[in-house]
């Protein structure tokens, strides 16, 4: 998702503040508010179409699929961000009794775009490694068929890369196979094959 717009420096009690009152959602990153700016059909696409294979897969189990409204503690002294996809199993927990701040995600997914790309990659990633409950951490492009999984191996994180229609995203943390062709439905791709009635 985009950001835009750029608020005077704050602490992060008043971030959680403005954000539990504001009509719009806000980053935070190290004093600074960010506003979320909107997205493309491609993104809204792969989001819905991601969300749905999950919340098939998930169901009967004891574990929450998010789509872009909840809001993580990445690090709750300096990064608070809404990720396109959050997956918890086991029980969710929260930043405090307002339930609206998880602290313990199994799964980020985040649907790359121009404006976010370097950040979800770098600093995002970076820090989100340093949460205890991280085990996957996917990046999804929106302009081709490339999926990247970053897998929690003890101490090591193990990328894997996903290029195909024909290629299936595994998730072992949460018990989940998403087939990339299920990803990337009815999102218009320079490089997607022809209909096979074309």
């Amino acid at each position: 998702m985009s950001s835009a717009a750029i608020r005077a420096r704050c602490t992060p009690e008043e971030y959680l503040v403005h954000e539990r009152r504001a009509q719009f959602r806000h980053e935070y990153r190290d004093g600074v508010i960010t506003a979320m700016a909107g997205t493309s059909r491609e993104h809204s696409l792969i989001a819905w179409n991601i969300g749905g294979e999950l919340r098939q897969q998930l169901r009967g189990r004891p574990c929450e699929a998010y789509i872009g409204e909840m809001r993580v503690g990445v690090d709750p002294a300096g990064l608070y961000t809404y990720p396109d996809i959050t997956v918890v199993c086991g029980g969710p927990r929260f930043l405090d009794d307002r339930f609206d701040t998880l602290v313990n995600p199994d799964v980020l997914v985040e649907i790359l775009s121009p404006s976010t790309e370097a950040d979800d990659r770098g600093e995002e990633f970076a820090r989100s490694r340093r949460l205890d409950s991280l085990r996957d951490y996917v990046l999804v492009a929106q302009d081709r068929v490339r999926v990247e999984r970053s897998t929690r191996r003890g101490d090591e994180w193990v990328l894997t890369e996903f290029n195909s229609l024909d290629d299936i995203l595994r998730l072992e943390s949460i018990d989940c196979s998403i087939p990339l062709r299920e990803i990337y439905d009815k999102v218009p791709l320079p490089d997607r094959e022809p209909p096979a009635d074309a």
